[in-house]
């Protein structure tokens, strides 16, 4: 299965086998980026396509696509309106991606929420849940649900775009108070600068807190207050047993996850306190198994 993963700062393809394993020597890489012109990102996305398809290993056949992409989709029409992505507003991306990977291969197109929370489920921390939310902290902080045992398609579990209480961060669709305004990866290092962090980048973050640095520690601390608020209102309205958090900035602190569980379990509901708060687990390569989820466990796509 050919994997396509799009995000705001790459774009990633690789095959990935039945099993959830990403075939080595498969995965190919380009950037991306909130600047890039659709021309670029047009490029950058048939480049790892191409590049993904043609490094398939003798014997080895590829059968289908499953393509995760940022929201908000429109899955009918295979095009989607990234946050972080601007110039691929209105960009045929689901042709463009069936295109590159050729010889009338079917696709699956859906929203990276419902690509990573299927990962989570198949494979990861929320293996074999069904109920559960999936969350993904990094460039932008998105979400996927799945409920009943089936994992919602269309835009249900945009969590990034939860207004949250009491903290406010940078832009998010105009906004200061979405929880990607704030727990964002690049939104939690900006706090942290404006609070005299010397770091850039949430790398830097990651070992300044491992040093034990106050202002890394109160940057962390913000956002598994504003993640586990969000999760909080989220759970009140849709009950689900497991939610499982991933994404690059997740790695940012060893007990980020903890700090989060921690919030989620003070809530006064009940029902919303019992739920699970884990890692997704998959490390890096969850976002390509989730693309690939989209494919080998479509039978949970409602």
């Amino acid at each position: 299965m050919l994997a396509v993963d799009l995000g705001g700062t790459k774009v990633e393809a690789a095959l990935v086998d039945p099993a959830g394993r990403v075939l080595d020597g498969t995965r190919r890489r380009a950037p991306t980026g909130p600047d890039s012109s659709a021309a670029a990102l047009g490029a950058a996305i048939e480049s790892v396509v191409v590049g993904a398809r043609l490094a398939a290993p003798p014997g080895v056949t590829v059968t289908g696509v499953g393509a995760a992409v940022p929201g908000p989709v429109d899955e009918l029409g295979g095009r989607a309106a990234p946050i972080n992505l601007p110039a691929l507003h209105g960009f045929p991306l689901r042709d463009r991606i069936a295109d590159a990977a050729g010889a009338g291969l079917p696709i699956r197109f859906r929203r990276d929420g419902v690509a990573v929370v299927l990962a989570a489920q198949w494979l990861g921390g929320a293996r074999g849940a069904s109920s559960a939310l999936g969350i993904v902290l990094s460039t932008g902080v998105g979400g996927g649900l799945i409920v009943g045992g089936r994992a919602l398609g269309g835009n249900a579990g945009h969590i990034g775009q939860m207004q949250v209480a009491g903290m406010s961060g940078g832009d998010c669709l105009g906004s200061d108070t979405m929880l990607e305004s704030v727990a964002s990866g690049p939104n939690i290092v900006s706090w942290a600068r404006e609070q005299g962090f010397a770091g850039i980048t949430g790398t830097d973050l990651a070992a300044a807190y491992a040093a034990g640095d106050p202002v890394a520690v109160a940057a962390v601390a913000r956002c598994a207050a504003a993640t586990g608020q969000a999760i909080g209102s989220a759970l009140a309205l849709v009950p689900v047993d497991v939610v499982a958090i991933g994404g690059g900035f997740a790695r940012v602190a060893p007990d980020l996850v903890d700090r989060i569980a921690a919030v989620v379990a003070a809530h006064p509901l009940g029902y919303v306190a019992a739920a699970r708060v884990v890692d997704a687990g998959l490390d890096g390569d969850a976002p390509l198994v989730g693309a690939a989820a989209l494919v080998y466990r479509a039978e949970l796509l409602a």
